[in-house]
């Protein structure tokens, strides 16, 4: 009975036509009369510091709950693996921080895997998506948690300081030794971060292991294993930046798609009246200013949470040709007026 989740809403069949998600996407499923099987959904708040939530069919509960269960224990272990801030009985992200510049860390293949990928992820973005960057996201994290617990004295990072911590983010001296599985930084200053990248890589692992026709939800990075029963797609909701949590600019329709959004409305402080959200530009070191949101579509969610980052951060133009290039639709909105889509989105919109 998913032992050791902190349940938010107990699984149950046909759940409500609207599904709220917190993350930077959302969705929503419709349950369709022709459908025989029952709908369930588990949701737990224990992971990654947001919630995941699991809709499926099956013609039991406990069928369902099986399946749960195992996605649930697979995604515990990558939240344990890559966690920045917590120490575990195994050898984590956190592990290779504090060995910075000390020695080498023996890690699990998941790990080596990850930043294979992230060093990936860097080249394909120009540098844009940069999981070295760990010493300046920690100052602007920082600065946000001081901000929210008093928003009266809430302030920007130290300008200096973060030009110092600038100087310490090459990816290059991550040295990964996969005959080894170690991971050794050379700078004893580089701190890892792979929060831009975790969620999205970690769903994307689970859901290609997952029973076909899930809709898995890990903080709105959202991943489809296949259609319904009877070959029905799933409808995926892309949440608004203004208004309330309920309203959607758009909702998709996905079979086997990740669909991630990244936006400057979740994650954010106040400052002399400017909010300052989480997505930080590596070239200004600042939060990047030219969408509210960016949402892209395509079969790999890692992929899609690494696209996502970089396009929130580049001109339409140029992030255009990077989701082109990797076979993902994409959607940016910089006002009520003014959204943009890549060739083909518009014919996965339900109208």
């Amino acid at each position: 009975m998913l032992r050791g989740k902190e349940i938010l809403q107990k699984i149950m069949p046909l759940v409500l036509a609207a599904v709220l998600m917190t993350g930077c996407g959302v969705f929503y499923e419709k349950p369709e009369a022709r459908v025989e099987k029952k709908q369930y959904q588990a949701s737990f708040l224990t992971l990654f510091d947001t919630v995941t939530t699991i809709l499926g069919y099956a013609d039991t509960e406990e069928e369902f709950e099986k399946v749960t269960d195992d996605i649930y224990a697979d995604l515990e272990k990558y939240h344990k693996l890559f966690d920045i801030y917590n120490d575990y009985e195994i050898n984590n992200i956190k592990t290779i921080n504090d060995q910075a510049g000390i020695a080498p860390v023996e890690v699990d293949k998941e790990i080596i895997e990850l930043l294979l990928d992230c060093k990936e992820y860097y080249k394909l973005t120009g540098g844009k998506v940069n999981v070295a960057m760990g010493s300046v996201l920690n100052l602007w994290h920082e600065a946000r948690e001081d901000g929210i617990n008093n928003p009266l004295a809430a302030s920007l990072p130290d300008e200096v300081a973060l030009k110092e911590a600038a100087l310490h983010c090459n990816i290059d001296n991550v040295v990964i030794d996969e005959t080894a599985s170690t991971v050794y930084i050379k700078d004893s200053k580089l701190r890892l971060d792979v929060g831009a990248i975790a969620k999205g890589w970690a769903t994307e692992k689970v859901c290609r292991e997952a029973p076909e026709g899930l809709l898995v939800s890990v903080g709105g990075n959202v991943r489809a294993t296949g259609p319904k029963p009877q070959d029905i797609s799933w409808v995926v909701g892309i949440q608004s930046p203004w208004g309330d949590n309920s309203e959607y600019v758009h909702t998709l329709y996905v079979n086997r798609e990740s669909v991630v959004t990244s936006g400057d409305y979740q994650r954010y402080y106040t400052v002399d009246g400017e909010n300052y959200h989480h997505l930080i530009d590596p070239e200004t070191l600042y939060p990047g200013k030219q969408w509210k949101a960016v949402s892209v579509i395509c079969e790999d969610s890692g992929l899609a949470d690494a696209l996502s980052t970089a396009l929130f951060l580049l001109p339409k133009e140029e992030g255009e040709k990077i989701a082109k290039k990797h076979n993902a639709l994409a959607m940016w909105i910089a006002s009520e007026e003014e959204i943009y889509y890549s060739d083909g989105l518009e014919k996965i919109i339900k109208r």
